[in-house]
């Protein structure tokens, strides 16, 4: 299942931007985040996608979901100016982000890739 985060929940689950300048991973497993919107068409084909992605790889990594329109403070913290944006989160090295919507297929191509995760 895919969790809605707040701007204290990233901070405590992904990354506390406003105590580090450096990217730091608070995470036990790597994760996916889906930058997003309710008015975002693209963004309603990536959620099923996601959801579906969440169940098949239950234990192996996090899913979350931050709505652009109710935490601004996380869009501008990543640069968000467009979504969906999705932000791929490794265990170790730096974060990559991706723009717009993408088949289930990319979604699988990039955990096994960057997420390093089969």
């Amino acid at each position: 299942m895919t969790t809605e985060l707040t701007t204290d929940t990233f901070k405590e689950k992904v990354f506390d931007y406003n105590n580090s300048d450096e990217w730091v991973f608070e995470g036990d497993k790597p994760a996916i985040i889906d930058f997003w919107a309710e008015w975002c068409g693209p963004c309603k084909m990536v959620g099923p996608i996601l959801e579906e992605l969440s169940e098949e790889y239950d234990g192996k990594i996090d899913v979350y979901k931050v709505n652009v329109d109710d935490y601004p403070e996380l869009s501008q913290a990543f640069g968000i100016r467009s979504i969906p944006s999705i932000l791929f989160v490794p265990m170790e090295g730096n974060p990559q982000m991706s723009l717009g919507a993408l088949p289930k297929e990319t979604f699988k191509q990039a955990i096994t890739e960057s997420l390093k995760v089969t």
